[in-house]
Protein backbone atom coordinates (compact mmCIF):
# COMPACT_ATOMS: atom_id res chain seq x y z
CA UNK A 1 0.00 0.00 0.00
CA UNK A 2 1.12 3.53 -0.69
CA UNK A 3 1.98 5.22 2.62
CA UNK A 4 1.71 8.73 1.12
CA UNK A 5 -1.70 8.04 -0.42
CA UNK A 6 -3.00 6.73 2.90
CA UNK A 7 -1.62 9.79 4.70
CA UNK A 8 -3.28 12.05 2.11
CA UNK A 9 -6.66 10.29 2.44
CA UNK A 10 -6.34 10.41 6.21
CA UNK A 11 -5.71 14.16 6.10
CA UNK A 12 -8.65 14.73 3.71
CA UNK A 13 -10.95 12.79 6.04
CA UNK A 14 -9.66 14.58 9.14
CA UNK A 15 -8.50 11.29 10.62
CA UNK A 16 -5.27 10.67 12.46
CA UNK A 17 -3.99 7.20 13.26
CA UNK A 18 -3.45 6.85 16.99
CA UNK A 19 -0.11 5.71 18.38
CA UNK A 20 0.38 1.93 18.22
CA UNK A 21 -1.69 0.34 20.99
CA UNK A 22 0.00 -1.33 23.93
CA UNK A 23 -1.18 -4.76 25.00
CA UNK A 24 -3.42 -4.66 28.08
CA UNK A 25 -2.83 -8.33 28.98
CA UNK A 26 -0.52 -11.24 28.06
CA UNK A 27 -0.39 -10.90 24.26
CA UNK A 28 1.27 -8.82 21.54
CA UNK A 29 -0.69 -6.32 19.41
CA UNK A 30 0.28 -7.94 16.09
CA UNK A 31 1.98 -11.16 14.96
CA UNK A 32 3.46 -11.46 11.48
CA UNK A 33 4.07 -14.96 10.12
CA UNK A 34 4.13 -16.59 6.70
CA UNK A 35 2.97 -13.55 4.76
CA UNK A 36 0.09 -12.83 7.14
CA UNK A 37 -0.31 -10.25 9.90
CA UNK A 38 -2.77 -10.98 12.68
CA UNK A 39 -3.82 -7.94 14.70
CA UNK A 40 -5.02 -8.72 18.21
CA UNK A 41 -8.45 -7.59 19.36
CA UNK A 42 -8.73 -3.83 19.68
CA UNK A 43 -11.30 -2.20 21.92
CA UNK A 44 -11.89 1.47 21.15
CA UNK A 45 -9.88 3.67 23.50
CA UNK A 46 -9.62 7.45 23.70
CA UNK A 47 -7.24 9.12 26.14
CA UNK A 48 -6.86 5.87 28.07
CA UNK A 49 -10.59 5.27 28.52
CA UNK A 50 -12.93 2.81 26.84
CA UNK A 51 -15.10 4.56 24.28
CA UNK A 52 -18.86 3.94 24.68
CA UNK A 53 -18.80 1.12 27.27
CA UNK A 54 -21.88 -1.03 27.66
CA UNK A 55 -24.18 -2.99 25.38
CA UNK A 56 -25.79 -2.20 22.06
CA UNK A 57 -29.54 -2.45 22.46
CA UNK A 58 -29.28 -1.00 25.97
CA UNK A 59 -27.54 2.33 26.63
CA UNK A 60 -25.13 2.23 23.66
CA UNK A 61 -26.64 3.50 20.40
CA UNK A 62 -25.89 2.20 16.91
CA UNK A 63 -24.11 5.50 16.17
CA UNK A 64 -21.94 4.97 19.28
CA UNK A 65 -21.16 1.43 18.11
CA UNK A 66 -20.28 2.66 14.61
CA UNK A 67 -17.94 5.26 16.10
CA UNK A 68 -16.35 2.65 18.38
CA UNK A 69 -15.84 0.22 15.51
CA UNK A 70 -14.14 2.96 13.46
CA UNK A 71 -11.83 3.83 16.36
CA UNK A 72 -10.96 0.15 16.88
CA UNK A 73 -10.16 -0.12 13.16
CA UNK A 74 -7.80 2.87 13.39
CA UNK A 75 -6.05 1.27 16.34
CA UNK A 76 -5.74 -2.01 14.43
CA UNK A 77 -4.22 -0.19 11.45
CA UNK A 78 -1.76 1.50 13.78
CA UNK A 79 -0.74 -1.86 15.28
CA UNK A 80 -0.36 -3.32 11.78
CA UNK A 81 1.72 -0.40 10.52
CA UNK A 82 3.97 -0.60 13.57
CA UNK A 83 4.49 -4.36 13.25
CA UNK A 84 5.53 -4.21 9.58
CA UNK A 85 7.27 -0.81 9.81
CA UNK A 86 4.93 1.08 7.49
CA UNK A 87 2.11 0.35 5.06
CA UNK A 88 4.42 -0.36 2.12
CA UNK A 89 4.62 -4.05 3.13
CA UNK A 90 0.85 -4.41 3.50
CA UNK A 91 -0.63 -5.96 0.35
CA UNK A 92 -4.27 -5.90 1.42
CA UNK A 93 -6.67 -6.58 4.26
CA UNK A 94 -8.15 -10.06 4.24
CA UNK A 95 -10.50 -10.51 7.19
CA UNK A 96 -12.07 -8.26 9.81
CA UNK A 97 -14.05 -9.59 12.74
CA UNK A 98 -16.14 -7.20 14.81
CA UNK A 99 -17.48 -8.39 18.15
CA UNK A 100 -20.46 -6.43 19.46
CA UNK A 101 -21.48 -6.59 23.12
CA UNK A 102 -25.24 -6.55 22.84
CA UNK A 103 -28.53 -7.44 24.39
CA UNK A 104 -30.07 -10.74 23.24
CA UNK A 105 -32.64 -8.97 21.04
CA UNK A 106 -30.13 -6.67 19.25
CA UNK A 107 -29.82 -7.64 15.55
CA UNK A 108 -27.96 -4.75 13.91
CA UNK A 109 -24.42 -6.09 14.32
CA UNK A 110 -23.63 -5.50 10.61
CA UNK A 111 -24.54 -1.81 10.94
CA UNK A 112 -22.06 -1.46 13.80
CA UNK A 113 -19.34 -3.34 11.88
CA UNK A 114 -19.88 -1.05 8.88
CA UNK A 115 -18.27 1.71 10.95
CA UNK A 116 -14.98 -0.16 10.64
CA UNK A 117 -15.44 -1.55 7.13
CA UNK A 118 -16.37 1.75 5.54
CA UNK A 119 -13.49 3.56 7.21
CA UNK A 120 -10.98 0.93 6.10
CA UNK A 121 -12.10 1.23 2.49
CA UNK A 122 -12.05 5.04 2.66
CA UNK A 123 -8.46 5.00 3.93
CA UNK A 124 -7.03 2.05 2.01
CA UNK A 125 -9.08 1.93 -1.18
CA UNK A 126 -9.59 -1.46 -2.82
CA UNK A 127 -6.85 -3.01 -0.68
CA UNK A 128 -9.02 -2.21 2.35
CA UNK A 129 -11.95 -4.33 1.11
CA UNK A 130 -12.18 -7.46 3.23
CA UNK A 131 -14.18 -10.48 4.26
CA UNK A 132 -15.98 -9.85 7.55
CA UNK A 133 -17.85 -11.33 10.45
CA UNK A 134 -20.00 -9.31 12.85
CA UNK A 135 -20.64 -11.31 16.02
CA UNK A 136 -22.84 -10.54 19.01
CA UNK A 137 -21.40 -11.41 22.42
CA UNK A 138 -22.48 -11.11 26.05
CA UNK A 139 -19.48 -9.05 27.17
CA UNK A 140 -16.07 -7.73 26.10
CA UNK A 141 -12.89 -6.76 27.94
CA UNK A 142 -13.09 -3.65 30.15
CA UNK A 143 -16.82 -3.37 29.44
CA UNK A 144 -16.23 -2.31 25.82
CA UNK A 145 -19.17 -2.35 23.44
CA UNK A 146 -17.03 -3.28 20.41
CA UNK A 147 -13.84 -5.24 19.72
CA UNK A 148 -12.17 -5.69 16.35
CA UNK A 149 -9.52 -8.03 14.95
CA UNK A 150 -8.05 -8.04 11.49
CA UNK A 151 -5.82 -10.14 9.26
CA UNK A 152 -3.74 -8.72 6.43
CA UNK A 153 -1.53 -10.09 3.68
CA UNK A 154 2.00 -8.69 3.93
CA UNK A 155 5.23 -9.09 2.02
CA UNK A 156 8.08 -10.62 3.97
Amino acid sequence: MDEEAIASRSFELGIELPPPPAAIAAYVPCVVHGGLAFVAGQIPMVAGSVMHPGHLGDRVTIDDGVEGAAQAALQALSALRDAVHGFERVERLLQVTVFVASTPDFVDHPKVANGASELLVQLLGDEGKHARAAVGVASLPLGASVELTLTAAVTL
